[in-house]
């Protein structure tokens, strides 16, 4: 049993792990400020033994005797992290040291959330651990790109300088229940106009892919690498699989009987090509590959979707 902090524990990712590591039996202490967390997501939790809520931001230093750290916390969305960029770049560098200084100061295990966005536009397909990536650093999203990088470069420099005992993961797009419904994202986007009967806006031509990951695969590796004694990463966590967002509009129309029309917008800037991991590394090292295929995945994040628009 472990004594854990989530950071970002109220938010879409981290109320699934906080769930997860109490089904395992260790101690959970989830920090959120509720930018983009919700206490919904972790109301079914409160009145458990062994768990413990505290509003916080971890822009400022906080102390706590933990085992482990999952540092969650951060808008991963454009619309939530281009509302506050200096902020989103404060929670993942600033965030970033504050919590390696208390992995430090406890000599606790910490794993960093990163991401598929430190890679940018990728100039190679699938992207593999070993890319620099190709990112514009005076961009609409670098201030979620860039911070992420930074916190990365924060992980390293801790374990290289000061021993700490790191975990780094880059998160692809993962979608599924509790996802903020005005989250910004294309699988909830889609999912509410569609069930709203609205358009499904596609940026540019719909020809850009991504690969999406059902929700409970990814916790499931996240705590496969927290548990891994002998490899650090970084390692791509992700679904191999790769779809156009016109054919997941199309899917999307599909599962939910939909009359919603497709509607073609301006492209955004900066807004990557092509997206997809290649997992050789998580397969090789954690034994892991992903179970849900997207249309089981989808067909659970619509029933959700369809509860909370009938509660609204």
């Amino acid at each position: 049993m472990k004594r854990t902090l989530v950071t970002g524990g109220a938010g879409f990712l981290g109320s699934f792990l906080c769930e997860k590591l109490l089904d395992q039996g260790h101690e959970v202490i989830a920090l959120d400020n509720f930018y983009t967390g919700s206490r919904k997501n972790i109301s079914h939790l409160l009145d458990h033994p062994s768990f413990e809520l505290i509003r916080h931001d971890i822009v400022e230093p906080i102390l706590l005797e933990v085992d482990w750290i999952f540092n969650m916390a951060c808008p991963a969305s454009p619309i939530h992290y281009q509302y506050n960029p200096v902020k989103t770049v404060k929670t993942s560098v600033m965030g970033a040291i504050n919590m390696l200084g208390l992995a430090k100061r406890v000599s606790a295990r910490i794993l960093q959330a990163s991401t598929s966005e430190v890679y940018g536009d990728p100039e190679i397909h699938p992207q593999q651990e070993s890319y620099w990536g190709s990112v514009n650093p005076i961009g609409l999203r670098s201030c979620y790109d860039e911070g992420k990088r930074v916190a990365e470069t924060l992980m390293m420099d801790y374990h290289r300088q000061n021993q700490v005992d790191i975990k780094l993961v880059r998160i692809f797009n993962t979608y599924g229940p509790r996802m903020h419904i005005n989250d910004g994202r294309v699988v909830s986007n889609f999912i509410v106009a569609a069930l709203k009967e609205e358009p499904l806006e596609i940026f540019g031509d719909g020809e850009q892919t991504r690969s999406f990951c059902y929700v409970s695969d990814l916790i499931d590796v996240i705590l496969k690498m927290m548990n891994k004694d002998d490899f650090i990463g970084p390692v791509n966590i992700g679904n191999p699989g790769e779809f156009t967002i016109r054919e997941l509009a199309e899917k999307i129309l599909k599962l939910t009987g939909s009359r919603s029309k497709i509607q073609v917008r301006q492209e955004r800037s900066d807004d990557p090509v092509r997206r997809r991991p290649d997992i050789s590394l998580a397969r090789e090292k954690l034994g892991w590959e992903p179970s849900v295929d997207l249309e089981e995945g989808l067909g659970k994040t619509i029933e959700y979707f369809e509860k909370v628009l009938k509660e609204a």
